[in-house]
């Protein structure tokens, strides 16, 4: 039934991609609502497929990189969606929604099968510090793409070429305003999931921090963000510099999420 699920989702997360590129060919706002309402309606079924996968499995279904891309997925779609109730920015989904069907396809290459529950996994911590941890991943997914389109955007005003599509694209304001409010969602996120992961860490190696090769690059990415919030609140940064930097903190999160766990091993490998 999970599987089913997990595919009627996937589905519905291609229909909404077509619906949204058709939206980007011919402008047409009827094909924005509906890619908008499939998309829901795709994240509330994948959303049941990972409660039935939980209730199957007896944990939280974030234990293995198949599990991961598809919470993944899962967060992102939900933030993207609450940003296009807020700020109205359909053109958006033209990028997300592909990306988030690419990352489900992709997740099938990986075993999807439920396994038992590794010894070091099975603690009350998992769901509190995966939970955390993919939503500030997601939230941060999310200020990449904010970022890529205001940098866009601000080439065609200083070069003053104006592609169709620029008309279409929200304002630099707009833009830098959803990436500050993704550092400001995101960081709290990430702290916390640092946090709980330490305190995780401490119940099952018996130490907090062992400079794990996961454990030093989610410290490179918590700095990176910390440097960006602490600018911009104290002297100012804006803009390009933002954008440049949400850039750098997503490929440091790419790093930790995918690199780590598939090439450098160490204690997180069991992912």
């Amino acid at each position: 039934m999970n599987v089913i699920l997990f595919n009627l989702s996937l589905l519905f997360y291609l229909l909404s991609t077509a619906s949204y590129m058709l939206f980007l060919v011919v402008n047409k706002a009827l094909f924005e609502k509906v890619g908008y309402y499939v998309l829901f309606s795709g994240f509330c079924i994948h959303l049941i497929s990972i409660f039935w996968r939980y209730f199957h499995a007896g944990y939280t279904p974030i234990t293995n990189i198949y599990e991961s891309l598809s919470f993944l997925s899962l967060c992102v779609t939900a933030f993207f969606l609450y940003l296009r109730r807020i700020y109205r920015i359909e053109i958006l989904g033209c990028i997300i929604t592909p990306v988030i069907f690419l990352m489900l396809v992709w997740a099938f290459s990986f075993p999807s099968d439920i396994r038992p529950l590794p010894p070091i996994l099975d603690s009350y911590w998992l769901p509190i510090h995966t939970v955390f941890s993919f939503s500030g991943n997601a939230i941060f997914f999310i200020g990449f793409f904010i970022s890529l389109i205001y940098l866009f955007v601000e080439r065609g005003i200083k070069k003053k070429r104006f592609p169709s599509i620029s008309a279409r694209l929200p304002s630099l304001e707009t833009l830098d305003l959803i990436n500050y409010r993704c550092m400001s969602y995101g960081f709290p996120f990430l702290t916390v999931g640092i946090i709980t992961g330490s305190i995780w860490a401490s119940t099952a190696w018996g130490s907090y921090w062992s400079w794990d090769p996961k454990e030093t690059w989610s410290l490179i990415v918590w700095i990176t963000y910390a440097i960006l919030i602490h600018n911009r609140l104290t002297i100012g940064w804006r803009g390009k510099k933002t954008a440049y930097m949400m850039i750098i903190g997503f490929f440091f999160i790419l790093i930790t999420f995918l690199g780590v766990n598939l090439l450098a091993g160490g204690l997180h490998s069991y992912l």
